[in-house]
């Protein structure tokens, strides 16, 4: 017999030490049970290494009692032994990591904007806590089949938040690829968390021509603040510059 190999991620552990022995029951699966999201990533790792990667994560939406933003934070090692760590982001770093891995997130409400920050973050599914253990199971036999599954009460406006994360990021990726390519590259930096001086003696360029390039960048983004333009430019996917790698060639054309 093939058995599923699940992995319970909740930081209340009587429902995570309760919902994996429910689970346990079953002939056909095996259960593990994690409170927090290092240690979660410890068991992922250590099963990994041993080539018995697990399927499926069941994952607390609030976990570590953090309410994620607009973009989930990773990576997600940099959480604490508390369990830092929010739900989502332990998706994203969880995807990232190991693709292999379907994660079902266990909510408390439904939520359409989180249901579908979880879905961007690599989510197969939406699962209410207090379902019945016959609907979980079939969610996990489900994800393994490549489905993706949501409470039918939430379609709706998961489709209308992905919808509007698409356009705003659509207009998002259209100012930047309005702007210069050293315009862009003087947006990589702050997107790394670069002053002003920093950026001229990444970039070999004078504090002043530094000053325009970014004031040019403000302007051509319509926003009013470097931290402003930092989050536009995460919306639209440009990542910060190689802060360990060389600098870019002292002159040339993109001086």
């Amino acid at each position: 017999m093939v058995r599923i190999r699940v992995l319970v991620v909740d930081d209340h552990r009587i429902f995570a030490e309760s919902l994996a022995a429910a689970l346990a029951a079953e002939p056909d699966v095996e259960v593990s049970a994690a409170g927090s999201g290092p240690a979660a990533l410890r068991c992922l790792e250590r099963a990994a290494s041993e080539g018995r990667r697990f399927d499926v994560l069941l994952v607390d939406a609030d976990l570590g009692g953090h309410v994620p933003g607009a973009r989930p934070a990773v990576p997600v090692r940099d959480g604490n032994e508390d369990g830092l760590v929010d739900g989502i982001s332990l998706v994203a770093g969880v995807r990232s990591g190991q693709p292999g891995v379907r994660v079902v997130v266990l909510a408390e409400k439904d939520d359409p904007r989180r249901a579908a920050l979880a879905l961007g973050a690599g989510a197969c599914g939406w699962v209410a806590k207090d379902c019945s253990l016959s609907r979980l199971l079939s969610v996990v036999r489900g994800v393994l089949r490549d489905e993706t599954h949501l409470p039918p009460a939430l379609l709706t406006g998961v489709l209308r938040e992905l919808t509007a994360a698409r356009k705003h990021r659509t207009e998002s990726e259209l100012l930047v690829e309005s702007l210069t390519p050293r315009e862009r590259e003087v947006l990589r930096c702050m997107v790394a968390g670069l002053g002003r001086k920093a950026v001229a003696e990444r970039l070999y360029l004078s504090p002043h021509t530094v000053r325009t390039h970014m004031q040019n960048v403000l302007g051509k983004l319509g926003v009013h603040s470097t931290l402003a333009a930092v989050a536009l430019a995460r919306r639209a996917g440009v990542g910060p510059a190689d802060l360990t790698g060389d600098v870019v060639e002292r002159g040339g054309q993109l001086a």
